[in-house]
């Protein structure tokens, strides 16, 4: 098993990109700490328990850093260390719309879990992996980071730019700790969230017709890069970002 005597620790875990990965790392051998503010996070718990795994839930609110910190420190009282971190919790409001129009209040919460969530997530795990002689750190950014979105959401645009901006700065700056921080960048997924956001058929086509390979993809398949970038089959990447998406950035994204 790839993360056999690993301990991770997961934001975003009652569904989407966060459950899956869970299932997928726990699968591996890893003993998950999983954080959300739903309820539905019991589920993902339960379903790991009941296929044989260890998992610990934590009632967390990313934007808050008390949050964070005691989800870390539940990780390493109840598993002894920390050694993956994946900061995957994320918000895209239905009222993120371009900058005219958008309210203070979105651009707030967005950020607020987008990107501070992130940091916070990356603040207390760093100290956690220094104790555990190192770790790999994984940032959900997004295909948006990387170039316009034909439905505007200018928040979460830019709060997943920063994300790209804040995994390199990061990368750099513990790459001889054994800290490994890199990002991954989905494109359009068939989940609750993005589905939520684009209600309408007309606006699933818009987003379809840019995808070369012209399908949502699907949770699991970010997972299945989430354990590469966890495992030591990734042991000389950092600062980088993974895109899974389709190949809608290859087609529409110029190289500088």
């Amino acid at each position: 098993m790839r993360l056999d005597g690993k301990v991770a620790f997961i934001t975003g875990t009652a569904g989407g990109i966060g459950r899956a990965t869970a299932l997928r790392f726990a699968r591996e051998g890893a003993r998950i700490v999983a954080a959300d503010i739903s309820d539905a996070n019991l589920d993902t718990v339960n379903l790991i328990r009941s296929n044989g795994g260890e998992a610990t839930p934590v009632r967390a609110d990313v934007s808050h850093d008390a949050d964070v910190a005691r989800a870390v420190q539940i990780a390493e009282t109840a598993y002894g260390r920390l050694d993956i971190a994946f900061n995957n919790a994320g918000v895209m409001l239905a009222d993120d719309a371009d900058a005219v129009s958008t309210s203070e209040e979105t651009i707030d919460e967005t950020l607020a879990v987008n990107l501070k969530g992130v940091i916070y997530g990356c603040r207390h795990a760093v100290p956690a992996m220094r104790r555990s002689g190192g770790g790999s750190i994984i940032n959900t950014a997004s295909f948006v980071a990387s170039m316009g979105a034909a439905t505007p959401q200018i928040a979460y645009t830019a709060s997943k730019g920063a994300v790209l901006s804040l995994t390199r700065e990061l990368a750099v700056l513990h790459a001889r700790e054994n800290i490994r921080v890199n990002a991954l960048s989905p494109g359009p997924l068939h989940t609750e969230l993005l589905m939520s956001y684009l209600d309408t058929e007309e606006k699933r086509r818009r987003r379809l017709v840019h995808v070369p390979m012209g399908r949502f993809g699907e949770a699991a398949e970010v997972a299945a890069a989430a354990l590469f970038l966890a495992s030591d089959d990734s042991s000389y990447i950092t600062g980088a970002n993974l895109a899974v998406d389709g190949g809608i950035t290859a087609a529409y994204v110029t190289p500088e």
